[in-house]
């Protein structure tokens, strides 16, 4: 049956082993988010979340190979030691073990040229990955009075971003560019864009990026650091984030098609 269907993999959040954990104590958890598996999924393909280790017998890049694209998952902090930097503070460490994990699998689809999706952490990721550098934290870092996290309202911490001219989200979208309402969850953001990094949309008040994409056109990625899986039915007046996830499917399905 899941012959025809695309198999896409989603890069797994990591609950690193806790001694005081009461279930799993001292076990390191891997998992991904319940609405970002159903959001994938809804594309109508078959989402696997993307072990870092596959055990015995078996590499990473076999699984390469049997999956069509990648969606990376939010989560985490960056560590900015990653993108060189130390930590400014204590608390903004983020998570380098996983770091280390999804910027290996986004070299791996890369040199595959297999489709990379990224969402909120996963647009930095893809970021870092091809060069690019953080703002560790957002409200003390760049010019703004925007919350762009907030730990109350969380997922329905809705703000403006302007869509640019002649982007690829420009072109998918129903009224092309322009202004549009996303979701914010996020403290750190795009500082300097990576190699061959195109900014596609920033937030209408500050700037900071909101979306970004590769412009290698021998491999399609994308990044937005809002939460389209958080989204539902209800919420039309938000920017249809559908079309990214369809283009994503359609060059999955494009390059399963060529071989």
């Amino acid at each position: 049956m899941s012959d025809h269907l695309l198999r896409i993999g989603l890069s797994v959040c990591f609950d690193h082993a806790d001694p005081q954990r009461k279930l799993f104590t001292g076990k390191t958890l891997l998992y991904v988010e319940q609405s970002m598996l159903r959001w994938v999924q809804a594309a109508g393909v078959l989402a696997y979340p993307v072990p870092p280790a596959p055990g015995e017998g078996l590499d990473l890049d076999a699984i390469v190979g049997d999956l069509d694209g990648l969606v990376l998952h939010g989560g985490a902090d960056v560590c900015p030691r990653s993108y060189g930097e130390e930590p400014l503070r204590p608390e903004w460490e983020g998570d380098e073990v996983r770091d280390r994990y999804e910027i290996d699998l986004v070299g791996r689809f890369r040199a595959a040229r297999k489709p990379v999706l990224g969402i909120c952490r996963g647009a930095q990721v893809l970021n870092v990955a091809l060069g690019g550098t953080l703002h560790q934290d957002i409200s003390t870092q760049v010019e703004t009075e925007r919350a762009h996290r907030d730990p109350v309202a969380y997922d329905r911490n809705l703000h403006a971003v302007d869509v640019l001219p002649d982007t690829l989200l420009a072109t998918l979208l129903t009224g092309g560019a322009g202004r549009y309402e996303i979701n914010s969850v996020h403290h750190q953001a795009v500082r300097d864009p990576g190699r061959g990094v195109v900014v596609e949309a920033r937030s209408s008040d500050d700037g900071v990026v909101e979306a970004l994409r590769s412009s290698d056109d021998r491999w399609w990625a994308y990044g937005v650091q809002w939460h389209p899986e958080f989204y539902g039915a209800e919420d039309g007046g938000l920017l249809d984030t559908t079309v990214l996830r369809s283009a994503f499917v359609a060059e999955a399905r494009a390059r399963r098609a060529g071989g």
